[in-house]
């Protein structure tokens, strides 16, 4: 599904800070960074963690960069990353088929990679309301945000050969300090360190997230999605009553969110009746 990678560069020691707040939180985050890749820049943390597990990489390989030179978010669009503002990673994970949603075809598979996204969400919304404080709420499908502004954003792309699924990349971006963002998106990206007005230690925003994610993605693995999903409608009020438009097949559309059904598709109210967003671009107004 992926075309030939990039070359990157030999990764070098974590950081002090890294190392030493993901060895405290070890017990608690399984297979996840058991081999950790840092580099201090990369084309994209996803190209490089698409290698490693095209090359056999456990689950729980994970690839953490300070600078990505050709990140990218949602539908293809860059990601500005900054060196040194952000925390940027990837992280093989290898679902079991028979977990909800993955095995069955295409279709099943893109539902299972949709709702890892919106498990990824949960658990990292958690995770940075847990180490700053800050009140940050999620977008659907993939954006996490502090007053409306955009704060984190995580890309899962799947790896399937003859309908099969051979893993899943779950990248995130967060933005830690403060950096000069394009003009067109200075006033729609924050990060913690603008909200928070001090500096954060990114080894325990790294730390906080894995442990996160550890214990979201257990429960997805163990059948418990709801439990997950439940969680993940407190944490987006945008969900429901938040007006959006996009552009359907048979032209422009435009509603009022209602909402995520059990499958974590978006739905829309609009003058015709309820409409099931599961992919797509949406305009929110």
């Amino acid at each position: 599904m992926k075309g030939t990678q990039p070359d990157v560069p030999a990764t070098t020691p974590a950081p002090g800070d890294i190392a030493e707040a993901i060895d405290r939180v070890r017990p608690r985050i399984g297979p996840f960074a058991a081999r950790l890749l840092y580099f201090d820049a990369v084309p994209s943390t996803n190209d490089v963690a698409y290698r490693a597990a095209a090359s056999g990489a456990e689950e729980g390989t994970t690839v953490v960069a300070a600078m990505q030179h050709r990140g990218r978010g949602r539908m293809g669009r860059a990601w500005h990353s900054p060196p040194g503002a952000g925390l940027y990673v990837s992280i093989v994970c290898r679902p079991r088929l028979d977990m909800p949603g993955v095995a069955g075809g295409a279709g099943a598979t893109l539902a299972g990679v949709s709702a890892l996204t919106l498990v990824a969400g949960v658990a990292l919304a958690e995770s940075l309301r847990s180490v700053s404080g800050l009140p940050v709420e999620i977008k659907w499908p993939n954006d996490l945000l502090v007053a409306r502004r955009k704060l984190c954003g995580i890309l899962a792309e799947a790896s399937v050969i003859d309908g099969v699924l051979q893993h899943v990349i779950l990248g995130f971006g967060i933005n830690l300090r403060l950096a000069d963002y394009p003009p067109e998106l200075a006033d729609r990206a924050t990060s913690i360190e603008a909200e928070l007005g001090r500096p954060i230690e990114r080894g325990a925003v790294l730390a906080e997230a894995l442990v996160a994610l550890a214990a979201r993605y257990r429960e997805f693995g163990d059948g418990r999605f709801g439990a997950v999903l439940g969680r993940w409608r407190v944490l987006s009020p945008s969900s429901a009553g938040a007006t959006v438009a996009w552009m359907a097949s048979d032209g422009p559309r435009r509603g009022t969110t209602a909402g995520v059904d059990d499958d974590g598709a978006l739905l829309v109210r609009t003058a015709a009746g309820l409409e099931r967003i599961v992919a797509g671009e949406l305009t929110w107004l």
